[in-house]
């Protein structure tokens, strides 16, 4: 059982959060999850990696925000030692790190980086953390391109927490699930917790469609010196972020700095009250 919080001090941070993240590219599957499952989800999180280095392959949630400002904050005692983002989104990654100096969060960062790509070599993880693409389209071989990076940043040692689809209704769901259970096998790790149906999105063409925690363990003795090659292989992207959707974008890239907190001003136009008369 989570030791209890003030509910009212997490929510008002993971706000301040939220109007610090830009809005999401529905063309790349950018869905955010409710604020309340973010605070929920971000205790669980800290929980899970406390005193551990933790990379995040891709967040446009920004739940690697909330895990660090909530535990700067002191509303919960406990927190990854140190979290990497890697996103090839320049504006989340801009986004993360403008918060993370003006908080103070020196345990965060976000670096650039496309999942296509080889992972940075250089440093290993104690665990991972992705809500990536879901698969719909795909057998789930987009949510298996992001576990395979994440082990990787592992060293195939350590444990990853995979936010995926979880739906009683659906068959694709249930097909994703066993894909990436397998994946992940074949990689030398099982599944050691699974937390069903469990987040809820602003999603507006499946409202109701929920996502699970799955937690992957490495096997005993599971750790190997990575060799990380980029994506050639164009039969896994096929649908990658939906139906005829592969990739096409190396980077989204941030055109100016943006305070996430204001309104933009191409949202907006004024009409002026005259002066005098009717």
């Amino acid at each position: 059982m989570a030791p209890e919080i003030d509910l009212k001090a997490a929510i008002n941070a993971v706000s301040d959060v939220i109007q610090n993240r830009p809005r999401p590219i529905r063309e790349f599957d950018q869905i955010y999850m409710k604020a309340g499952d973010m605070v929920m989800q971000s205790e669980l999180v800290a929980s899970w990696a406390a005193g551990k280095q933790l990379a995040f392959i891709g967040d446009g949630d920004a739940i690697s925000v909330c895990v660090a400002y909530l535990h700067a904050r002191e509303i919960i005692g406990y927190g990854p030692s140190r979290i990497i983002v890697y996103d090839f989104d320049e504006r989340i990654v801009g986004a993360i790190n403008r918060f993370a100096d003006r908080e103070r969060l020196a345990t965060l960062e976000g670096k650039l980086y496309n999942c296509l790509d080889e992972f940075p070599s250089g440093r290993y993880f104690d665990c991972f953390y992705t809500n990536p693409p879901w698969g719909a389209s795909n057998d789930g071989e987009s949510v298996n391109l992001f576990v395979e990076r994440g082990i990787e940043a592992l060293g195939y040692e350590g444990e990853g927490l995979v936010v995926i689809a979880d739906d009683e209704e659906l068959a694709w769901p249930k097909v994703v699930l066993g894909k990436v259970q397998t994946f992940a096998a074949a990689k030398g790790f099982f599944v050691s917790r699974m937390m069903p149906r469990l987040h809820e999105y602003h999603l507006d063409d499946n409202p109701n469609l929920k996502s699970c925690n799955l937690i992957f363990t490495s096997l005993p003795g599971n750790g190997r010196e990575v060799v990380s090659m980029p994506i050639v292989d164009l039969g896994r992207l096929e649908n990658f972020y939906g139906l005829a959707q592969q990739p096409r974008v190396r980077y989204v890239r941030e055109r100016k700095r943006v305070d996430y907190g204001m309104a933009s001003d191409a949202e907006y136009a004024f009409e002026y009250i005259k002066d005098g008369g009717d």
